[in-house]
């Protein structure tokens, strides 16, 4: 079964488009961040039941999914596919202002030197690329998965299609991205096992833990305009 899609009223476009681009701007936001914050990490024992060993980088990166899963959902793959395609141009844009702020030297009263600068920004170039790798591949899986199981339940099962779909892409980004940093020194091989098996089940644990936020989201939107089980909103290019 192919998906639906609506045509609205002038002004529903106009009110459609404005929270695509909001959606947009915290999509971008939360995958930028999660690359310049990622070489901070953190262990969280949570009820004594697993220690997670887990970069800071990982706490806005879910965000990434749920909303591509939202507008998957609400606008079509297409826009889905533009969104992410976006996010790509700004972790690059991103990379040229931090290398040109890490060639510019320091002052003497600088609060932070050009060493601590290198130290905490240095390996950015690497790591955006890793990311963006590993990101874009799992990205593109997700909203992939996501459709073909829309269709597969014509509609149906919301929680099915969002968490399977976030299941294996979540999978796929932690060990490329992971695989890619080992690699290119950044971690060491070391920890390679263990980051993977925490990434991975954190972000199982976020994906099940946002299920309902994604319910409420859909529910929002067609209420708003209106729309059926598994009907699309069709915005122009």
């Amino acid at each position: 079964m192919s998906e639906t899609t609506t045509t609205l009223t002038p002004k529903d476009i106009r009110v459609a488009f404005r929270i695509y681009f909001i959606l947009g701007a915290l999509f971008i936001c939360a995958l930028v961040v999660s690359n310049l914050i990622f070489q901070k990490f953190f262990e969280w024992n949570p009820f004594g039941i697993y220690n997670f060993q887990i970069s800071v980088g990982l706490l806005p990166y879910p965000i990434t999914f749920l909303i591509t899963d939202l507008v998957s959902e609400i606008y079509g793959r297409k826009k889905a596919n533009q969104m992410v395609t976006t996010g790509i141009f700004a972790s690059l844009f991103s990379l040229i202002i931090v290398y040109v702020a890490d060639a510019v030297p320091a002052m003497e009263q600088s609060a932070l030197d050009n060493e601590l600068f290198t130290k905490v920004f240095g390996a950015t170039a690497l790591a955006v690329f890793a990311s963006m790798s590993a990101y874009l591949l799992a990205q593109y899986v997700d909203i992939h998965i996501y459709h073909f199981w829309k269709r597969i339940t014509k509609g149906k099962h919301l929680w099915l299609r969002n968490n399977f779909s976030t299941f294996v892409s979540q999978f796929i980004d932690t060990f490329s991205v992971t695989f890619l940093l080992c690699s290119f020194g950044i971690l060491d091989w070391s920890l390679f096992p263990k980051l993977l098996e925490a990434g991975v089940l954190f972000k199982i644990i976020v994906a099940l833990l946002d299920t309902p936020l994604l319910y409420l989201g859909v529910w929002g939107f067609r209420k708003r305009f209106k729309l059926a089980q598994g009907e699309e909103i069709m915005l122009p290019v």
